[in-house]
C-alpha cells in the first residue's frame, strides 16, 4: 500500500493524515494531475489516491476537484471541499491519534486560497501559510524535502516545524523570490477590463513567486490569466487561471472552463495546456469567454 498524491501543502496534509491511521510503510508517490491523466505513473493494487484524478487500480480515493468528479462506484470519498485534506479528515473522523483539527483547518484556508492581503504580502508571519509557500512541485528533486515535512508534521506542532533549519532556508529563498516576482509581474502583466494577463513566454524560464501576489497589485481585477512555456517541453504552452482572491465576484468556474480543454481544476482555479502551434487561438478562447462570461456586481 502506498500514498500516492501531489506534491503541495494540500497533499501533504494528507499524507500526514493517511498515515496516522493506515498501515503504510512504502514511500509516498508523488505525482501532479497531468502525470496521472496521462497514464505517466504506475498506480497499482493497494494504492490509496488523494488530491489526484482516480486510477482504476487503486484501493481508496480522496478528491474534491470538480473536474475529477466521478460518475462510478468507488471505495473512498468525493466532495466538493475546501481540500482534499478535509475529505480524508471527515472520512476517518474518531480515529487519529492526535488532534489535526488545526492542521486540516489550515489545509483548507491554503487550498481555497482564503487569504489576507497581509497574508499575501508578509506570509513571513504566519507560519502555515510560510510553510505553504516553500512546497511546490515544480522540481522533482524535491521529493526529500517533502517526505521531511510529512514526517515533521506527523510528530511536531507548527511552531518547531518552521524552525527547522532546511525550512528556514527555504522560507528565505521565497521571501527573496517574491520581491524579484513582484516586479516581473509588474512588467510583464497587462489588464484587460477585469481581467488580468499575465505572459512569461518572454522570459528563458518561468519565474518563481507567490502567485497571489498578482491580485494585490491589480486589486480591481477579477481573473488572472497566466501563460507560460513548461520547463521541460518548449513546445507545450500551459495555461493558468485564477480569481482574484480579494475581489471574488466572479461567476465563472474556472475548473469547469479548463476541463473543456483537457484540463482540471476547481470553482477558484485550474489550469490547462495546448501546443505552441495552437497556444494563442485557444489563449484567445479563453479570455473572451472571460470578459464575456464573468458577472461583476
Amino acid at each position: 500500500m502506498r500514498i500516492v498524491t501531489r506534491p503541495n501543502f494540500d497533499g501533504v496534509v494528507c499524507s500526514v493524515l493517511l498515515l496516522d491511521v493506515l498501515d503504510i510503510s512504502a514511500p509516498i508517490k508523488w505525482m501532479e494531475p497531468h502525470e496521472m491523466k496521462h497514464g505517466n505513473g504506475e498506480i497499482r493494487t493497494g494504492d490509496v489516491i488523494t488530491n489526484l484524478p482516480y486510477a482504476d487500480n487503486c484501493s481508496l480515493w480522496f478528491d474534491h476537484h470538480y473536474s475529477n468528479k466521478m460518475d462510478k462506484p468507488f471505495k473512498g470519498d468525493f466532495q466538493i471541499a475546501p481540500s482534499a485534506a478535509r475529505i480524508v479528515f471527515e472520512y476517518y473522523n474518531g480515529k487519529f491519534s492526535r488532534d489535526f483539527n488545526e492542521l486540516v483547518l489550515e489545509a483548507d484556508k491554503i487550498d481555497s486560497a482564503d487569504f489576507s492581503m497581509d497574508e499575501v504580502l508578509n506570509p513571513g508571519k504566519y507560519p502555515y501559510i510560510m510553510l505553504y509557500f516553500t512546497i511546490s512541485g515544480r522540481n522533482k528533486n524535491d521529493e526529500i524535502y517533502w517526505n521531511k515535512i510529512v514526517h515533521l508534521l506527523t510528530k511536531y506542532d507548527i511552531q518547531s516545524v518552521i524552525k527547522d533549519p532546511d525550512v528556514r532556508k527555504r522560507s528565505n529563498i521565497v521571501l527573496e523570490q517574491d520581491r524579484e516576482y513582484k516586479a516581473l509581474l509588474k512588467e510583464y502583466t497587462v489588464q484587460k477590463k477585469h481581467i488580468t494577463i499575465t505572459d512569461f513566454r518572454f522570459l528563458a524560464s518561468e519565474p518563481k513567486g507567490n502567485r497571489f501576489l498578482v491580485y494585490s497589485l491589480y486589486p480591481d481585477s477579477l481573473v488572472n490569466l497566466k501563460v507560460r512555456y513548461d520547463k521541460s517541453e518548449r513546445e507545450k504552452v500551459i495555461v493558468s487561471l485564477g480569481h482574484n482572491i480579494f475581489n471574488r465576484k466572479s461567476n465563472v468556474h474556472l475548473g469547469h472552463l479548463v476541463s473543456q480543454y483537457g484540463g482540471g481544476g476547481h470553482l477558484g482555479a485550474g489550469s490547462c495546456h495546448f501546443h505552441i502551434s495552437e497556444a494563442n487561438e485557444k489563449i484567445d478562447e479563453i479570455i473572451n469567454i472571460l470578459l464575456t462570461d464573468v458577472a461583476i456586481h
